[in-house]
């Protein structure tokens, strides 16, 4: 039995973008479907947020993810603090982000995955911002169940 003070706390994992209306809601759709594949639903807490939230989730977005089985059309974006963020234990930026958590880097794991914007692309080119998004979750997914 560990006796680490925090050992039964969830690993915390944040998706985040300034809208939070594209990349960070596909990311968190397939991060919720990876916690449900691996069995980490007691293990991994997943929020997402932006710096300045739009309306709704782009349609762009909405439309490629029900192409391979997620409903994002009831996905509403909402503001990240950054205190939400400091209490994470991974942040992944989607690459439009000057995250800065001050002292807490320390303690956080961010990650700024540069991913290009799919607000206004072509379904093709969302298509393949999906798909690397998807392999990006899965890797990260594979490193915190490695460390549980």
């Amino acid at each position: 039995m560990s006796t680490e003070p925090d050992s039964t706390d969830p690993t915390r994992i944040a998706f985040m973008c300034v809208q939070n209306a594209g990349r960070s809601q596909m990311s968190t759709a397939f991060a919720e479907r990876e916690r449900e594949r691996r069995g980490l639903d007691d293990r991994v807490e997943i929020l997402t947020g932006g710096t300045h939230p739009a309306e709704r989730v782009h349609d762009e977005v909405v439309d490629v993810m029900a192409e391979v089985g997620f409903d994002l059309s009831d996905r509403t974006p909402r503001e990240i603090t950054t205190e939400e963020l400091r209490s994470c234990d991974y942040v992944a930026t989607m690459g439009c982000s000057t995250l800065d958590l001050g002292d807490a880097e320390d303690d956080v794991d961010v990650r700024d995955w540069a991913l290009d914007d799919p607000d206004g692309e072509d379904p093709e080119r969302v298509r393949e911002i999906r798909d690397e998004i998807d392999e990006r979750v899965r890797a990260l997914f594979d490193e915190v169940d490695a460390s549980e």
